[in-house]
């Protein structure tokens, strides 16, 4: 296309404190990078004379980077462990503007829309009654006959 135009979706999180990591996660991104960057952050609880390290972090995706950023949340949640969870799906609208090869003035425009992914990882408790919350995995593993129980446990992506 010769020229991209899109409808920039709004935070899906308002009320978000100021700070909060915000990772955009791309088509190309590489996840060791995305997560080295993040994890550091996220394990960093002295930085900066004393304050205390990050709580939270947005990782967000479009298009055909949503897989990769459920996998970048779901390494963040397997490595930290404890993390609360809160998960929003949107649309944004795109606008692709492609120009005549003759050089005419012709044009044609295609609207699209892509699938947006927000993924709110949390130390701090969220609100359980918000759709799209996932409790941290242990809290809602049961155990049954000594086994764990995984039927209660859904999956909201």
């Amino acid at each position: 296309p010769e020229h991209l135009v899109g409808t920039e979706s709004t935070c899906p999180f308002p009320g978000l404190p100021a700070g909060v990591l915000q990772m955009r996660v791309k088509e190309g991104s590489k996840i060791r990078n995305l997560m080295g960057f993040a994890m550091a952050r996220m394990q960093d609880e002295a930085r900066d004379a004393g304050q205390t390290g990050l709580r939270q972090v947005v990782f967000t995706g479009s298009g055909r980077a949503v897989t990769k950023t459920i996998t970048c949340a779901e390494i963040m949640k397997r490595k930290l462990g404890g993390l609360h969870q809160m998960t929003k799906l949107q649309y944004k609208g795109l606008r692709e503007v492609w120009e005549s090869q003759e050089g005419g003035d012709s044009e044609v425009t295609v609207h699209r829309t892509l699938p947006s992914i927000s993924i709110l990882l949390s130390k701090d408790p969220l609100d359980p009654l918000e759709p799209g919350y996932q409790p941290p995995e242990n809290s809602f593993q049961m155990l049954h006959n000594g086994s764990h129980c995984w039927k209660d446990a859904a999956f909201i992506y």
